[in-house]
């Protein structure tokens, strides 16, 4: 692959002296050791179980049990109180779930496969 990726351009080295270069920030670098050190906590962790189980149930409660699938509306202001009011519905609905199975102040869920000790 080597090959398709480095084209010789004038260059008379051959294919196996020549190299790329990959040039990373200093922020950047910092700013991934930080993010890093945060997700590898106990709560970075199991926020991020939570995440994929807590996104994917959004959309399919919009998309199949709301039957939305599209904008009905046109301009940017129709669109933003079209979306205000599926997400107000959405939590509306989430909350009455919560009150009726008694689950009312619970944050995230931790998972019975979670180890303890992380």
């Amino acid at each position: 692959m080597k090959g398709k990726c480095i084209r010789a351009c004038g260059s008379k080295k051959p294919l196996e002296e020549r190299n790329k270069v990959i040039y990373v920030s200093k922020r950047f670098a910092r700013q991934r050791e930080t993010m890093e050190e945060r997700i590898s906590t106990y709560e970075g962790k199991l926020i991020r179980v939570n995440r994929s189980i807590q996104a994917e149930g959004v959309f399919a409660m919009t998309k199949e049990d709301m039957g939305f699938r599209r904008f009905l509306l046109r301009s940017a202001v129709k669109v933003e109180v079209e979306w205000t009011l599926l997400s107000l519905a959405y939590n509306v609905l989430k909350l009455h779930h919560k009150i009726q199975k008694g689950r009312l102040g619970t944050g995230l869920v931790v998972p019975t496969s979670f180890p303890a000790g992380l």
